[in-house]
């Protein structure tokens, strides 16, 4: 059953040994950050959901690191493993609805037919549900006077501009009529008012470039149920709901309901919800701890005014921290990778699996693992991979074949060492755009790519000379060494 709201969520990651209460009063500005990074470091086993109950300037307790460990994004999900929902996806895109030609055919062909009646009526799940506003938890209590010093929100590291919004769904819609769903950090700068940090490729920004010259309706949820909050950090195309994902994921749809002052639905089940306008004008925004491990500089970013504040009567402030990977975000952006394949694949159907490592922060480094079929096909993946949805912000792409286990760095390393010519298996793309946090780059969002084929070269890639037979051991060795482990008096290993 899916999570009917954070709560229920809370209360899971309570039941299986995920959550700790802190009962002892903490402060918002850096301490509740340095507690979080370092659980969040630590061993599986120590790495741990935190509850601060008792927050210094609020009377509003914060969640965090709610989804910072492979159990807990999984336990968010609602699988075993990340894979099961590629799986479920994957499934939906190789169906094809049977010719069975008329009725008889329908009854010979009974097992397809029911296949594609079992999938429509999933589908009926996903889309989001209308909810009324006296039913709506989110609408318990209406502040048409706002004050963002209510809540506990976070300063994370000392050389931060301010307190940011870490974790904000941010809904809006252009012009177009299309919804959009972001998770955009939002620098407070006064009662009333915030930075809107919506970088130029996102869809956010677009709407807003878009819009008229008053500006744009958003609004803000803080604290909606854990599908719901991954679904607004996902990479989606932009004429895909992220309601809609979250409605996949949780095998339901999410319920919505009518805000009080902009004309935009928002989760009804949320804890917080911000309603205003994203102002034509800038302010300098920043600097502020990112997930690169560095302070990003200060830039101008819109002005987000708030109007009205519609909360739960005991809301929870749901919160992350970024930094020096890994932290909270490693997961999401995992869960990404692993969600996401499926719909790579119907753009590459030779790629067989693909890794962005946690210490790349996922725009800095690919590695794809393909079924190669002719010269020059891992360059095809490689540029193909630069130019594709928001992978085309990648800054290095490096294919190895398919038996290359792309999730070890070992397998990864010896293939690259061992496979690649620097001469003959080096891209580099001078000029290309890629992602608004790259620090390297000469020019903001604006540098160079290199692509790696680590793949076994081929005669028709210029490679003149035979390619060396990897060392194995033969299968009957194997076997006999298997049988005999035990009374080699190796305690340790086999």
């Amino acid at each position: 059953m899916a999570y009917d709201d954070l709560r229920d969520f809370t209360e899971t990651l309570d039941e299986e040994g995920e959550l700790v209460r802190v009962e002892k009063e903490v402060d918002p500005v850096l301490e509740i950050a340095e507690i979080t990074d370092r659980v969040s470091r630590r061993e599986r086993e120590h790495n741990k959901a935190l509850l601060f109950e008792n927050v210094e300037g609020s009377d509003f307790p914060v969640l965090i690191n709610s989804m910072g460990s492979v159990e807990r994004i999984r336990l968010a999900l609602e699988v075993e493993e990340l894979d099961e929902i590629a799986e479920r996806i994957e499934e939906i895109l190789s169906f094809r609805p049977p010719d069975v030609g008329g009725v008889v055919g329908a009854i010979k062909n009974w097992g397809d037919v029911k296949e594609g009646i079992d999938l429509l009526r999933e589908f009926r799940n996903y889309p989001p549900t209308k909810t009324k506003a006296r039913k709506a938890a989110c609408k318990e209590v209406v502040d048409h006077d706002p004050d963002l010093s209510d809540y506990p929100i976070l300063k994370c590291w000392p050389e931060d501009g301010g307190r940011f919004i870490t974790l904000p769904l941010v809904i809006s819609e252009g012009p177009e009529g299309k919804r959009n769903v972001g998770v955009y950090r939002m620098q407070v700068f006064d009662e009333t008012h915030t930075g809107m940090h919506w970088q130029m490729h996102k869809h956010g920004a677009k709407q807003y470039r878009d819009g008229d010259e008053e500006g744009m309706e958003v609004a803000v949820a803080i604290g909606a149920d854990p599908a719901t909050v991954y679904s607004g950090t996902a990479p989606l195309p932009f004429d895909i709901d992220e309601f809609l994902l979250a409605g996949f994921l949780r095998d339901k749809g999410v319920p919505l309901v009518e805000a009080e002052t902009v004309d935009l639905r928002v989760p009804a089940n949320a804890e917080i919800v911000l309603e205003g306008r994203v102002l034509p004008e800038k302010r300098p925004e920043g600097p502020f701890g990112d997930h690169t491990g560095y302070y990003t500089p200060v830039e101008e970013f819109p002005v987000f005014e708030v109007d009205c504040i519609t909360r739960r009567e005991d809301p929870m402030y749901h919160t992350t921290i970024v930094g020096k990977p890994p932290q909270e975000d490693a997961y999401l952006g995992k869960a990404t990778e692993r969600i996401f394949l499926p719909l790579v694949r119907t753009q590459f159907d030779e790629v067989v699996d693909m890794n962005l490592p946690v210490e790349g922060v996922f725009h800095n480094l690919l590695v794809v693992s393909i079924d190669k079929a002719y010269p020059g096909h891992a360059r095809k993946v490689m540029m193909g991979m630069m130019s594709q949805g928001m992978l085309s912000l990648t800054k290095t792409v490096v294919v190895v074949d398919e038996e290359v286990d792309v999730h070890d760095e070992a397998e990864v390393l010896w293939a690259v060492t061992s496979r690649m010519d620097a001469a003959r298996d080096v891209e580099i793309i001078e000029r290309a755009p890629l992602d608004h946090l790259e620090h390297a780059a000469p020019r903001k969002a604006h540098g160079g790519k290199m692509g790696i084929d680590a793949t076994r070269p081929w005669e028709g890639e210029g490679f003149e000379r035979d390619w060396p037979d990897e060392i194995e051991m033969k299968d009957d060795v194997q076997e006999r060494v298997d049988e005999n482990w035990g009374e080699y008096g190796i305690v340790n290993g086999g």
